[in-house]
């Protein structure tokens, strides 16, 4: 019991370990300050991109707006440009007017033309093979990605 209590007056009067210097302290203070700083200014600086990018979308919508906008009324203008030059070519509004549209009729025809001939192009069989093949080869890259393997990383 002597021994207990001869302990404790031991580890009452035995020097505690030094301190950390102040200077210590006072640095780590500061990179601590430092760093909720550096982290502070990038969330904030995230946070004005991402209302930047919101603006942004919200303007390439206007602007595509405008631009269909502008667009139709470029070709309503010219095509009453073409009309009035097929009036005075024809000396008859009627026969202008009749002539605009078999223009018109056969531009819709060639584009329908068209549009069907893409379609056929993209049925074919070897197309249909190049197509899948290119699909396969995507969803085995986005699984092997997701598995973590990352060895298609340099690869086109």
């Amino acid at each position: 019991m002597q021994e207990d209590s001869g302990r404790g007056q031991e580890r009452a009067t035995a020097p505690e370990p030094p301190a950390p210097s102040s200077s210590v302290l006072d640095e780590v203070a500061r990179l601590a300050r430092a760093v909720r700083r550096l982290f502070g200014a990038q969330l904030h600086l995230l946070a004005a991109e991402l209302g930047l990018a919101r603006s942004a979308v919200s303007w390439l919508l206007v602007a595509a707006l405008v631009a269909t906008v502008a667009g139709v009324a470029l070709g309503l203008t010219l095509l009453g440009l073409v009309g009035l030059l097929l009036a005075t070519w024809f000396h008859s509004w009627i026969w202008a007017l009749l002539v605009l549209a078999l223009l018109q009729v056969l531009l819709l025809v060639g584009a329908i033309a068209l549009f069907r001939r893409c379609m056929h192009w993209l049925s074919l069989p070897a197309t249909r093979h190049e197509w899948g093949a290119m699909m396969r080869e995507t969803m085995h890259r986005a699984e092997r990605k997701v598995d973590g393997d990352g060895a298609d990383e340099g690869k086109p």
